[in-house]
Parts: structure tokens; C-alpha cells; sequence
């Protein structure tokens, strides 16, 4: 599974011969691309509906959309997207297969305004785990899987310790860590503690002035926190390799 984050929460995963694009925003500091300047993904998946993780969605209409059925209407409505996972997007606890992909949508401790506007909610927030296996066959049958969490916008939440680590089993996850409107450094850390998880990387920062953060303070306080995991602060438009 190859991993590339172009800053914010902006990720590009691929599955096999699967391209993931995740949360679409490329006016940020960490990247140099143009949205022109990336290849239509098979799938684009959106955690949520505000402008930081949507503004860019449009330029990429033709890929199949992930999201909430009320986010996906207003991307079908607004943005030109045809085709959507079961037709009509998909909820919290869901699993799809994405081509090579499976992928499990969880909720996230957030607010889901359309575009920021409040006045148009776009459903519960959520995070996704990606997995090149069907996660009810690595929970049930020791299946051999990589896996990859992206948790959105959220505050931490005790799903990551009961729910995701126990049963989704997540090899790496991508944590925001810009505090005021997210998790912060500290309690980035405790999840990555709590998520048992081999790798991590911090997203979600330095974009604008209230999310500055000094990235080294997470891999600190992960070690802190317990955790063993290795920490990784990517540049951006840097890949990683992930494997089991």
C-alpha cells in the first residue's frame, strides 16, 4: 500500500492497481501540485463537508465517490459526480470494496457544515480504514491484512481503543494534530497509544495561522504517550511504503 500526503488531510492511497484520493485540498502550504496537475483517482473520499476537505473535490468528478449519502448528494448536485459507492454513498460502520480496496467508514468527534456554511449539514463526520483485506476476515480468521486509518477531523474518542484497534486492527494511522478545531500534539498521542498502530503521521496543521504546530512535539509526546509506534512527518507530496 503506497501512501502519499499532499498536506492538510489531503491523502492519496494506493491498493493494488486501486488510487484512493482522500479529502481533496491543494491550496495548502505543504503541497505544489494543482489539482490539474493529479491524475482522476478510481475513488474520491470525503470525511466530511467543510471547504478545507471538499474545495477541490470538483476537479475530480469523474472518479467514484465515498461519503454519506447527504454529502454525496450535495457533491452529485454541486460538483458533477455521477457514480457513488451502492449509488447513493454509504454511513458510519459500513464496509465497500473499492476495487483492491475495502473500505470501513467510522465516525469522528467533529462538526459537519457544508463548505463551513452550518446552516447545511452534511451528516455525521467520519474517518475511513482502508485495508487490502475485508477487516470481518482479519478480525474472525487471523488474515494477514495492511491497513491504513485516516481519522479525519476528530477529537479523541474511545471507539479508537474499543472499536478500531480491537476490530479494524489498523497498521498506521494519520492523526490531525493542529488542535482548536482538532485533536492537538497530546491527545494525537494518546491515540496513536490507544490504536496500537506500527506508524503514524500528523495532518491536519500548519495550513493556517490557529492549526501552527511544530510536528516534532507529536513524535514526542507519541513516546510519551507509550506508544512504540514509529512516527513519521512527512514532507509534503512524500509517499511511504506501508506493509503488514
Amino acid at each position: 500500500m503506497q501512501l502519499t500526503w499532499h498536506g492538510h488531510s489531503t491523502w492519496s492511497v494506493t491498493v493494488g492497481e486501486t488510487d484512493l484520493l482522500i479529502d481533496p485540498f491543494f491550496d495548502n502550504p505543504k503541497t505544489d501540485l494543482e489539482p490539474s496537475e493529479v491524475e482522476t483517482p478510481d475513488y474520491v473520499l470525503l470525511t466530511h463537508g467543510h471547504a478545507d476537505h471538499i474545495a477541490d473535490a470538483g476537479a475530480f468528478s469523474e472518479a467514484t465517490l465515498v461519503a454519506t449519502p447527504e454529502l454525496t448528494s450535495y457533491a452529485q448536485e454541486e460538483f458533477g459526480y455521477e457514480d457513488a459507492v451502492g449509488g447513493m454513498g454509504m454511513n458510519i460502520g459500513g464496509t465497500v470494496e473499492c476495487g483492491d480496496a475495502y473500505v470501513t467508514m467510522h465516525r469522528a468527534d467533529h462538526t459537519n457544515g457544508i463548505m463551513t456554511e452550518y446552516e447545511n449539514g452534511a451528516g455525521m463526520p467520519g474517518g475511513f480504514i482502508i485495508s487490502d483485506t475485508e477487516p470481518a476476515e482479519v478480525a474472525t480468521e487471523g488474515e494477514d491484512s495492511t491497513t491504513f486509518y485516516h481519522a479525519g477531523d476528530t477529537g479523541l474518542m474511545t471507539e479508537m481503543i474499543d472499536v478500531i484497534a480491537s476490530f479494524l486492527e489498523p497498521d498506521a494511522a494519520a492523526l490531525p494534530i493542529g488542535d482548536h478545531f482538532t485533536m492537538g500534539p497530546w491527545q494525537a498521542a494518546i491515540a496513536v497509544d490507544w490504536l496500537d498502530v506500527d506508524h503514524a503521521f500528523p495532518m491536519h496543521y500548519d495550513t493556517f495561522p490557529p492549526i501552527e504546530q511544530d510536528p516534532e512535539e507529536f513524535v514526542e509526546k507519541v513516546s510519551d504517550a507509550g506508544s512504540d509506534a514509529d512516527v513519521h512527518v512527512l514532507e509534503g507530496d512524500e509517499s511511504f511504503e506501508l506493509s503488514s
